[in-house]
């Protein structure tokens, strides 16, 4: 069995691009995307990482890159495996040890590491129920946030508790064609799904 060509990053990040300004802007999953897509304050880094210490140093670099913008300039970076951690448990884990490794490189407090996958799954939930696509995106992906925007941003939305709740009925109603539709699968970037 051969294995499939991995996508070139232009493709990587087109597609992730994609992926935000259709679903999770397009849906409007995450109120606060909008303004930091719109001023190009989203840093796109495509790691080749199959590993954890590859991925876990990728991140590090992102993290202290982030830490050296001003966030008028960078505000959010998504980091994304474009070869690496397919399997959603394997994912899991990765974020497991990079949540510790953030507190250890002394940005506890400072970031916050989200997590979005292609198979991403909610606990209590079936592989297939269509609310674990509110983070679902194309590649495995760390999104690094600020916890300064996270807080101007809160305070800018004052019913943010209210977002999960949204997005579940959101899902339900646009149902599994509604998402495929979005054409926001890996490949896919401005082509709706067959």
């Amino acid at each position: 069995m051969t294995r499939q060509a991995a996508p070139a990053d232009a493709q990587v990040v087109d597609d992730t691009r994609h992926w935000l300004r259709q679903a999770v802007i397009g849906l409007n999953l995450c109120p606060f995307a909008k303004s930091v897509d719109v001023k190009n304050q989203v840093h796109y880094a495509v790691s080749r990482a199959v590993g954890f210490r590859d991925m876990l140093a990728d991140l590090k670099c992102e993290l202290e890159a982030l830490a050296d913008s001003p966030p008028e300039v960078r505000d959010t970076t998504l980091l994304i495996a474009a070869e690496g951690f397919g399997e959603f448990l394997e994912f899991n884990s990765l974020l497991v040890e990079a949540n510790r490794m953030l507190a250890k490189w002394g940005y506890a407090g400072v970031f916050q590491i989200a997590s979005l996958h292609p198979r991403y799954q909610f606990a209590d939930t079936e592989p297939d129920d269509v609310t674990n696509c509110t983070n679902r995106s194309p590649y495995p992906t760390l999104h690094l946030l600020r916890e300064a925007s996270i807080d101007r941003a809160v305070q800018a939305f004052p019913n943010a508790e209210s977002i999960f709740a949204n997005n579940m009925a959101t899902m339900l109603r646009m149902g599994r064609s509604g998402w495929d539709a979005l054409g926001v699968q890996a490949g896919g970037s401005g082509k709706a799904a067959p």
